[in-house]
């Protein structure tokens, strides 16, 4: 038995179920999206990789009624994690996804934002140059009043599905299986490398990366909220950036 009367096996599958049912299934959907973008005839950079796009062209309150849709569905894993941790008494706290600590969080996780974001772009950039990754297109969603916003909620859930299940949950799980301290840093990082595969090899490796700085952030911390903090404010910048520069500076790739 491994933690309140769950066997081995039981974790094990609980860490697959859920991601299965999240990010382990984005990886595969991306290796899928990746094998079509590199036996397409052409380059990578030639291809584009769109993030978030209309769901009902023309259509704009429909169109918002599948953007909160998408976003609120895609929190579902993350309200499966709270629950399986409160399963076992310690809930969200124990990965510090919590508001204990705020000013903490909003602070290191701006430092860190500031570090990698810059950094990322700058990669990205480079990989796209040398034929290694698609044209990644932040947004590509109509001139509309909630268009912002629905960028700034998609940036912050992406965050928190992605720190909460391949960071905090992960991890733990991991540890409870056994896992040496090593093999789940690699494994958590070649997982969020691996469902960013769909923009090419620069987008694996540079997230795979930024997986183990995250990593080791977290055992430094032990927690979650400064990574999901500089998750969110990386997004906002790239897809609200991308929204008010595209087309307007010609450092930026597009479409």
């Amino acid at each position: 038995m491994v933690e309140d009367g769950l066997s081995r096996g039981m974790l094990r599958n609980e860490t697959l179920l859920v991601l299965a049912l999240s990010l382990g299934a984005s990886a595969l959907s991306a290796l899928i999206s990746f094998i079509g973008s590199v036996t397409k005839p052409g380059g990578l950079k030639d291809q584009a990789a769109t993030l978030n796009s209309s769901a009902a062209p023309g259509r704009p309150w429909l169109d918002l009624a599948w953007q909160l849709f998408g976003i609120a569905t895609a929190l579902v894993p993350v309200a499966l994690v709270a629950h399986l941790l409160l399963r076992e008494g310690a809930g969200l706290r124990v990965i510090g996804f919590d508001r204990d600590r705020p000013r903490f969080d909003l602070v290191w996780g701006a430092v860190v934002a500031a570090a990698i974001g810059g950094t990322g772009l700058l990669l990205y950039l480079g990989a796209r140059a040398a034929g290694g990754n698609l044209t990644v297109v932040p947004e590509s969603l109509p001139d509309v009043w909630w268009k912002i916003p629905v960028l700034i909620a998609s940036a912050v859930q992406n965050a928190v599905l992605e720190e909460v299940v391949v960071v905090g949950y992960l991890l733990r799980r991991l540890g409870q299986l056994g896992w040496t301290p090593m093999a789940a840093l690699l494994a958590g990082s070649v997982l969020r490398g691996s469902y960013h595969l769909y923009q090419g090899i620069g987008g694996f490796f540079g997230n795979m990366a930024m997986g183990v700085i995250f990593v080791l952030l977290y055992r430094r911390w032990g927690r979650v909220g400064p990574l999901v903090a500089a998750h969110a404010l990386i997004d906002i910048v790239a897809f609200v950036g991308y929204a008010l520069l595209a087309g307007r500076v010609g450092w930026l790739p597009t479409a």
